[in-house]
């Protein structure tokens, strides 16, 4: 598995082997992505369009309405307005 190590100064080298599976060069911006449970993901800052196909799409789930969106969205922002109303 391809390490990294953070300096002194909060920096760290992207792997070889890593850079060239995002097909990074020199240059190129990368965006730190958290998602809820705490992970990090890499993503190139300037991704082809067609590397967004399909991320949307779960095999044998059915499309959701407009309605549906908004109702599903509203519910997880009341989860987070809760999650972070417990911190304080």
């Amino acid at each position: 598995m391809p390490q990294a190590t953070l300096t002194s100064k909060g920096r760290i080298t992207i792997p070889v082997e890593i850079g060239r599976k995002l097909g990074l060069k020199q240059g190129d911006r990368i965006d730190f992505v958290v998602d809820r449970a705490g992970g990090v993901r890499l993503q190139p800052k300037k991704a082809p369009l067609a590397a967004l196909l399909g991320i949307l799409r779960r095999p044998g789930q059915k499309p959701l309405s407009a309605g549906q969106m908004h109702a599903e969205i509203a519910a997880h922002a009341v989860e987070d307005w809760k999650r972070i109303q417990s911190r304080k």
